[in-house]
């Protein structure tokens, strides 16, 4: 199964409050050479938006992110999300993630939230909240402890950060907001969004 870090190291995490700023957000980012986005389900038109991009750009990995229960991930995966990211896990969010057969990155944070998600089969996994939970200096001492498992960090990250956390062993892909802010996209920031997305897509991860 293609995992959305296979897309790219950077990846924009996506809050809408409007649909019809989904498409030309997507737009915006995919002239910037993004390949895929994630869409946070914080909003009461976060599966529309999700309706919307699928629509319009089939074939694009499109990830449904905050998702807490097994009700998400139905109507995440109904709405047309390619990939599912969860701040954590729970063995019913898990049995869920495996049984909808998209790719599903949950979150971990420490030693034994690791130890646990890897225990069920995911390899891949969002640190979340990045900044705030050790940053680069605990993503460098989980690669010496846990191999064969990757990272991608969320949370407080910018561009002058996501580069130091793409320079990890364990990290193929980082995803934030800098890209294209909830502000931005209410604003219609096209070119502003296009030109962060440019930027983003020259960073190069090491794993």
């Amino acid at each position: 199964m293609q995992q959305p870090f296979d897309n790219g190291p950077v990846i924009p995490i996506l809050t809408f409050d409007s649909v019809d700023r989904a498409v030309p957000t997507v737009a915006a980012l995919l002239e910037g050479g993004l390949r895929a986005v994630e869409v946070t389900l914080r909003t009461p038109v976060a599966l529309a938006a999700i309706e919307a991009i699928a629509t319009a750009y089939p074939g694009l990995e499109i990830g449904a992110s905050l998702v807490l229960r097994p009700a998400d991930v139905t109507a995440a995966r109904r709405a047309g999300a390619t990939f599912l990211v969860s701040p954590g896990l729970t063995p019913s969010l898990a049995a869920a993630g495996v049984a909808s057969g998209l790719a599903f990155v949950p979150g971990a944070a420490t030693a034994s939230e690791v130890m646990a998600a890897r225990e069920l089969g995911f390899p891949s996994l969002r640190f979340y909240p990045a900044q705030e939970a050790g940053g680069v200096a605990m993503l460098r001492a989980f690669a010496d402890v846990f191999a064969g498992i990757e990272f991608c960090p969320a949370g407080g990250l910018a561009l002058e950060t996501a580069a130091s956390y793409l320079a990890l062993p364990n990290v193929p892909a980082v995803a934030g907001s800098w890209i294209a802010s909830r502000a931005a996209i209410a604003a219609g920031d096209w070119k502003g969004i296009t030109e962060r997305a440019r930027v983003a897509a020259t960073l190069k991860s090491v794993a």
